[in-house]
């Protein structure tokens, strides 16, 4: 507790000191929107009159390999505004197209290691959210929202846009619409924040137009450039609706009956002004999602997997709560309590959210009913849950907020929560550096619920290039589990240090050297340690090739009060455990067609040894074709027993173009012994219409080489917005 009395005192007088520093007001650079007075077809090809009488932005300058350098190759920027559209131009001047790195087709696929340009605005103005749009050289696009006030991105966000790309002789084009209607937006505002990111993978550069810092995010729209000469947008009615008809064939078990089903459902969304939308879903289906990657689990705590359904992601910036919560502590609101209970599927009757930005305050609210359902032979009545989230921007870039929800995925009665957060953030910490400080306070209750249900916390953050330094601390109650969060350790005092030095050596091979140093230490409400760790750095190099070498050390304490199996026949008896963790990695830079990452665990682990291989390779012999390889090979030597874990996948992707794409996903693990074939076909017919075909197989291996089909299922998914 002393340690969080002087860290408070601390940020109290950093707060006051640097109070007129933050008050500072930066020039940002301005691009001024064109008009539109012809027709543009996005094409790729920026040959319309429009284009050529519009303002050209070409003053980029590279983050990396050098800060404020000199780009390799110049690139071009315009965009043209009207009542209902921004449309972006990008020329990627290249003088050797044929070495421009593209392999990826796919939707929100990851292409940061690939040639693609990124843009992101923010329509409030407000520098604390915004949406990012990125495009590569395959017209790949991604899209995500701004999330942690630019320190990261919601990558899981999806909206309707559209992109082409051209190759030619002098680099590559990529031309961008977004429909006004699909982004919430301040309607006074005549200029957004505004900022484009290029990536030359081959050379490892990334250029910028502004917020060109190494110790800034691409993300922070407060550092933005500004998009001025915008009109009075019009997005219409502001209606949307989106029916979609999926039809089924299932079959649960070899000797069941295969069973035809037609379901129709809807989304349908109403805007209460430009910055307000108000959502509704009707017998929800989720056919088009992709299943979980698996995982292997070597604790005595549940694992983490995101949310990927888009009825829960649209808005979901705004219910992030709480500066340093997250899955290792507490996530007051995991939206994927909702709808799913272990890994089983609950009907979702109908559901409904209103979210967006009146002036400087966001809000969110959400609510769904779900249908009786059986679960491991247990029968649970429908019920109703609701979550609401209120976040105030204060200062220049912080904010204060208030989370609170109702229901219980199981019915459980009495059950609410609801918490308060404040977080401090500035771009502009003496001077140009980043520091953010948050606290948090939560409390839930039910009926099964009867000591401690509270749970607080803080965080200091330096996040910066050089340096980043981080201090978070959590308090969680014995009994606070909210019924609509996520808690994997209950009766706890958490405690992380985190400590990076990144410097940049003027070495003719190493880019980069992080060397890093996260303490962990976790003890029980009365004062007994739980669980340390100390991972170590001390060679983790990224190299000019793209490539990373690393080498780890990581002691290890664990005080095992309640045996647990952690595998099959083999349990880990109560006593208290030090263990020695020693890593080997090598990263292969995703420039190549053949890249990947290889990793090997060992040491002792308990009063044993663990040997932890972990192999990820992705070839892509051409544009066209793409195979991704993850396999997990765990061997453990323990008094008690031992055990061998084994997991693999194989996705092969077939990329016809990027609105065309088939591919087929295969899972096997030792623990389950169900292979799984998840295939899937996604086609966008336009903008606005997309069909899913999806194949589901699951079998069974019951080690005497036989194997039992637990379920066969083809879905047909169409749905077609329509915008008024």
């Amino acid at each position: 507790m002393v340690l969080v009395k002087r860290s408070c005192l601390l940020f109290g007088l950093l707060f006051i000191y640097y109070s007129t520093v933050w008050s500072q007001t930066i020039e940002r650079p301005t691009l001024q929107a064109g008009r539109l007075t012809g027709e543009i077809t996005i094409d790729g090809i920026l040959n319309e009159e429009d284009w050529q009488n519009a303002q050209v932005l070409d003053s980029f300058l590279t983050t990396e390999p050098a800060e404020k350098g000199t780009p390799s190759a110049p690139t071009l920027v315009r965009v043209i505004a009207t009542k209902k559209t921004i449309i972006i131009g990008v020329e990627c001047k290249d003088p050797n197209p044929e070495k421009i790195i593209r392999f990826s087709k796919l939707r929100d696929t990851d292409i940061s290691n690939e040639d693609h340009i990124k843009v992101v605005i923010d329509p409030f103005k407000d520098g604390q959210s915004g949406y990012i749009l990125a495009v590569n050289a395959n017209a790949a696009r991604y899209d995500a929202l701004v999330s942690n006030r630019g320190e990261s991105e919601n990558k899981d966000w999806d909206t309707i846009w559209e992109a082409r790309v051209s190759i030619n002789e002098n680099g590559w084009i990529a031309e961008i619409r977004l429909p006004i209607q699909s982004i919430y937006f301040k309607k006074s505002l005549t200029e957004w924040g505004f900022n484009v990111e290029r990536r030359i993978q081959r050379n490892q550069e990334t250029i910028r137009w502004a917020n060109v810092q190494r110790d800034q995010f691409f993300g922070q729209t407060s550092r933005a450039g500004l998009l001025t000469n915008l009109p009075v947008f019009n997005y219409g009615w502001g209606l949307s609706m989106r029916p979609s008809l999926v039809s089924s064939l299932n079959k649960e078990g070899a000797d069941a009956a295969t069973i035809f089903d037609l379901e129709p459902s809807l989304d349908a969304s109403q805007r209460i002004g430009p910055n307000v939308l108000a959502t509704i879903t009707v017998n929800t289906d989720f056919a088009e999602t992709e299943v979980d990657t698996r995982q292997t689990n070597l604790t005595r705590f549940p694992l983490f997997f995101p949310e990927k359904r888009t009825f829960f992601l649209e808005g979901s910036d705004i219910f992030e709560f709480g500066f340093g919560t997250g899955s290792s502590t507490v996530l007051p609101f995991f939206s994927r309590t909702i709808g799913l209970v272990g890994n089983e599927q609950v009907p979702i009757i109908a559901g409904a959210k209103i979210n967006g930005r009146i002036g400087g305050t966001a809000f969110g609210g959400l609510g769904v009913r779900t249908d009786t359902f059986d679960s491991e032979g247990i029968p649970y009545d429908a019920t109703t849950m609701g979550v609401m989230r209120i976040r105030q921007n204060v200062f220049k870039e912080s904010s204060v907020g208030f989370i609170g929800s109702v229901g219980d995925p199981l019915g459980r009665d009495g059950s609410f929560m609801s918490g308060l957060d404040f977080t401090y953030q500035t771009t502009r910490f003496n001077g140009n550096k980043n520091f953010i400080a948050g606290a948090w306070a939560l409390y839930a209750d039910r009926e099964d619920l009867m000591n401690d249900r509270s749970a607080f916390g803080f965080k200091l953050d330096y996040p910066n290039d050089k340096w980043d330094l981080s201090l978070s601390y959590s308090r969680i109650g014995e009994e606070f589990d909210p019924s609509l969060g996520f808690v994997p350790r209950l009766g706890i005092h958490y405690s992380r240090l985190g400590a990076v030095y990144a410097p940049r050596p003027d070495w003719p091979l190493v880019r980069q050297m992080f060397n890093e140093l996260f303490a962990t230490y976790i003890k029980n409400i009365n004062g007994e340690w739980q669980s340390y760790s100390v991972f170590m750095a001390p060679v983790n190099w990224r190299l000019e090739s793209g490539d990373r070498i690393e080498m780890n050390v990581r002691p290890v304490g664990e005080n095992i009060t309640e045996p647990f199996d952690i595998a099959d026949n083999v349990t880990i008896p109560v006593g208290k455990y030090n263990f020695m963790r020693y890593r080997l990695e090598a990263q292969f830079a995703a420039k190549r067609r053949l890249n990947g990452q290889a990793s090997w665990w060992f040491g002792s682990f308990y009063d044993g040894r663990l040997d932890e291989l972990e192999l990820e390779l992705n070839w892509n012999p051409s544009s066209l074709l793409g195979f991704e390889f993850n396999g997990v090979r765990n061997i453990g030597r323990l008094p008690w027993g031992d055990f061998n874990q084994t997991l693999v996948g194989m996705r092969v992707r077939f990329n016809v173009t990027s609105d065309l794409q088939l591919n087929a996903y295969t899972q096997y693990d030792t623990d389950s012994r169900i292979l799984g074939v998840n295939g899937r076909i996604h086609w966008i017919f336009s903008p606005l219409g997309e069909v899913f075909l999806v194949f589901n197989y699951n079998t069974f291996n019951d080690m005497t080489d036989r194997w039992t089909l637990q379920e066969e299922q083809i879905l047909l998914k169409v749905r077609y917005t329509f915008r008024l």
